[in-house]
C-alpha cells in the first residue's frame, strides 16, 4: 500500500526530529525528507515529490510565507500544512499563509524545550490533518478514506425517517454556518460577496484556537460590506453583522426570538471540538424554530451534521459546499451522506444562494421589528 510521502521544513533541528520520529511511527506516512528553510526546500520537492509539506512559518534565509508564495506558482495543487507557535505574532503569520494558499495549519509549544507536549501535537493534530488532506485528494480504498463520504441523492423529504415541517412561505430570520479545515479561504471567498443590506444575522463557527478567530473576524471585517466581529457574552445579535465563535468557547444563542443575544461556554468538546458548530445550530432552533438557513462548509470530520439534523427536523434550509471545491469533504459529505442537504453548491456559488435564499423570503413580508423580526 503507498505511503503518504511527507516533507518536512524547519529551522529547529529539534523540531525536525521529533517530527520525523513521529510521522514514521504511522505506518501510513513516510517522511521521504527534511529542509532547514524554504530556499532548500523549494530546491527539494523536484527531487522528492512529495504528497504533502509541513512548513514552519518562521525560517531563516526564506520564511514560510516567502516560501509559500513559490511554492503555490509551480505547485498550486500540493498540500501544505503551516506549523507554527500560538502566539498573537505566530496566528498572525499562520492567517496570512492561509490566505496566500497554505491548507491548514497545527499549532506548536512556544518552547521547543516541551518535547511532550510537540509530540502529541503531531500525533493528535499533524498525522490527522495529513491524511485527511491527502487521503480526500486522491481515489483512495474504502479503509484508507478519510472524510470523504459517497455522495448520494439527498432526501429532501424526510430526515431520519420523521418528515419534516414545511416552511411555506416563511422568511429566513438568522444564517448559521460551520466551517473547519480550508475554512478561512473558503469565508473569503462567500462573506465578502454578501450583500451590505442584507436583512438576517449571520452566526458561524470556524474550528480555530483563540487569538486565530480574532484575527479571522478582523481579516473579514476588512474585506465585507457586513460588519464581521468575534462573538462576546451577552453580545446582541443584530441583521446585517457576522458572528464568530471565539477559540476555545462553545458560542450559543439566549434570548428571545426577536432579541437573541450570544452566550459562551466552555462545557465540554463535542466532535472533538470547541468551539463546535452542533451546539449552535441547536440553539438556534430551540431559540427560532425552522426559519433558519444552515450552510456547511468545507472541513473535517462531521460537526454540523446533527445540528442540520435539528434545523432539517424544524423546516429549515440546509446549503452544503461540493466535494469539488472542498479541502476536505468531512463536514459538508456528511451533511450530503445523511440526506440533509437541499443544495449542495460549488463554493463560488454559495454566497448568491445565501441572498437569494433570504430575499426570497423577506420579498414576502414587509414587517419590521427587533434583530430577527419578519
Amino acid at each position: 500500500m503507498t505511503k503518504i510521502r511527507v516533507l518536512i521544513v524547519d529551522d529547529a533541528v529539534v523540531i525536525r526530529k521529533i517530527l520525523t520520529d513521529e510521522l514514521m511511527a504511522d505506518p501510513d506516512i513516510e517522511v521521504v525528507g527534511t529542509a532547514p528553510n524554504g530556499k532548500i526546500a523549494l530546491l527539494k520537492i523536484p527531487q522528492l515529490q512529495p504528497d504533502i509539506v509541513t512548513l514552519d512559518v518562521e525560517m531563516p534565509e526564506m520564511d514560510g510565507l516567502e516560501t509559500l508564495v513559490h511554492l503555490r506558482k509551480d505547485y498550486p495543487k500540493l498540500p501544505v500544512i503551516m506549523f507554527s507557535t500560538l502566539t498573537e505574532r505566530g496566528a498572525g503569520a499562520t492567517m496570512e499563509a492561509l490566505a496566500r494558499g497554505a491548507s491548514d495549519y497545527v499549532t506548536k509549544p512556544a518552547n521547543v524545550g516541551k518535547v511532550t507536549n510537540s509530540r502529541e501535537t503531531v500525533r493528535e493534530d499533524l498525522i490527522r490533518k495529513i491524511k485527511a488532506l491527502v487521503f480526500t485528494r486522491e481515489p483512495l480504498p474504502k479503509d484508507r478514506s478519510i472524510g470523504a463520504p459517497k455522495l448520494i441523492i439527498p432526501k429532501i423529504s424526510a430526515v431520519g425517517g420523521v418528515p419534516t415541517i414545511s416552511r411555506g412561505n416563511r422568511p429566513i430570520k438568522i444564517v448559521v454556518i460551520a466551517v473547519s479545515t480550508g475554512g478561512p479561504n473558503a469565508l473569503a471567498r462567500v462573506i465578502p460577496l454578501l450583500p451590505e443590506d442584507l436583512e438576517v444575522p449571520i452566526v458561524m463557527v470556524q474550528h480555530m484556537p483563540p487569538m486565530f478567530t480574532k484575527l479571522l473576524a478582523e481579516r473579514l471585517d476588512s474585506q465585507s460590506k457586513l460588519k464581521v466581529v468575534e462573538g462576546t457574552e451577552g453580545m446582541p445579535v443584530q441583521k446585517g453583522h457576522v458572528y464568530i465563535a471565539p477559540g476555545n468557547f462553545h458560542m450559543v444563542l439566549r434570548g428571545t426570538g426577536a432579541f437573541p443575544v450570544l452566550s459562551l461556554n466552555q462545557e465540554q468538546p463535542e466532535n472533538s471540538c470547541r468551539p463546535a458548530a452542533d451546539p449552535l445550530f441547536r440553539s438556534a432552533v430551540q431559540l427560532i424554530g425552522g426559519d433558519i438557513l444552515g450552510v456547511v462548509l468545507t472541513g473535517m470530520g462531521h460537526d454540523g451534521m446533527l445540528g442540520c439534523r435539528h434545523v432539517k427536523e424544524s423546516g429549515g434550509v440546509i446549503i452544503a459546499q461540493d466535494r469539488d471545491t472542498s479541502v476536505v469533504w468531512g463536514m459538508p459529505g456528511a451533511v450530503v451522506e445523511e440526506g440533509l442537504a437541499d443544495k449542495i453548491l460549488p463554493l463560488d456559488s454559495i454566497a448568491g444562494e445565501i441572498t437569494r435564499s433570504v430575499r426570497s423570503g423577506r420579498n414576502m413580508h414587509t414587517g419590521r421589528g427587533g434583530a430577527l423580526s419578519c
